[in-house]
């Protein structure tokens, strides 16, 4: 039985993935750093490792043997630079470090945030992310035994989020709080695509690297009044528009960081990820990808929000 080995199998993609592997017959090495996420992935056939992509002696043991590698762990929470690249940079460097004698094939989740670093602390280190991986490994878009595969999801969503939840959770009780520009765009992924597009590399002949974005596929994305209209559809009721003032949310979140930094907890909303909010361009393009992988999205707005939330008639009955 092949053998992979997984960062991050423990969370919302990770979960997700992990099922996706073993369903198309991958034995599943998962690094996690919880017993309690041990127990449960072992429960489903998995192998784990005990450790973090801090220790460099898991990670050698959880690459040992194995025919590949996907890396989901990633911090999407933070107060300043260094709390995302612990992970996002350093912990890819090691990761890569115990790879060194035997390359093997790896896909790394960037974001799509990657493509903005400018924009926030986030979007800087998954660019750096991106660096290491292409100073390391091959990128290269023709065929290697040990190529690199990099994903730029937009926002991935589906049952287990909690990033997109509070939204949804508001168009629920009939608020949508729209905190970016009117006319911005965005692309959104569910996630169930976005595991059967890493499925779908790994079990491939030939194995093509490169940096790739991915999506649900929608040409132009979605507006947010797109978004609503869906979500008043499935729900059936009105749904009140809310704009936040952008004066008051960039309060709350320079105070928020401050806060954070002196009670040591990793906050959401920061200068950064409101800039990230705020951005007017979140749209993908999945024709590069699909010109290399044979993969294509299946779920789209309706059907993603009626799997994640349990809107709409056919939701109810599949239930």
């Amino acid at each position: 039985m092949r053998c992979v080995a997984v960062t991050g199998a423990s969370g919302f993609i990770g979960s997700t993935l992990v099922a996706a592997l073993a369903e198309m017959g991958w034995q599943v090495r998962a690094l996690t750093r919880s017993r309690d996420a041990a127990r449960r992935l072992e429960q489903d056939g998995v192998q784990t490792i005990l450790g973090s992509l801090t220790q460099p002696e898991a990670l050698v043991e959880l690459v040992a043997d194995a025919d590949a590698v996907v890396h989901c762990a990633g911090t999407v929470r933070g107060a300043v630079y260094e709390d995302f690249a612990a992970t996002n940079v350093v912990g890819t460097k090691n990761l890569l470090a115990a790879m060194t004698d035997r390359p093997l094939p790896l896909v790394a989740l960037s974001s799509l945030a990657a493509r903005e670093p400018e924009l926030s602390d986030y979007a800087r280190s998954k660019r750096a992310m991106e660096t290491v991986l292409a100073k390391t490994t091959v990128l290269a878009k023709t065929s290697a035994s040990a190529a690199t595969l990099v994903l730029r999801p937009p926002a991935v969503y589906g049952p287990g989020d909690r990033e997109l939840k509070p939204l949804f959770d508001a168009f629920a009780r009939g608020i949508a709080p729209l905190p970016g520009p009117l006319d911005a765009r965005v692309s959104l992924l569910y996630v169930d695509d976005l595991a059967a597009a890493i499925v779908a590399w790994l079990a491939a002949s030939e194995h093509v690297g490169g940096v790739y974005e991915i999506s649900d596929g929608e040409p132009g994305g979605y507006s947010w009044e797109q978004v609503v209209a869906t979500a008043e559809r499935l729900l059936q009721r009105r749904i009140r528009r809310v704009r936040l003032p952008t004066t008051a949310l960039a309060g709350v979140a320079r105070i928020n960081r401050r806060m954070s930094q002196w009670m040591g907890y990793a906050p959401m909303l920061t200068p950064g990820k409101l800039a990230e909010l705020r951005h007017a361009d979140w749209v993908c393009n999945n024709t590069p990808l699909q010109r290399v992988l044979d993969w294509a999205p299946r779920i789209g707005l309706d059907s993603g929000l009626q799997r994640t939330c349990g809107w709409g008639a056919a939701a109810r009955r599949e239930s």
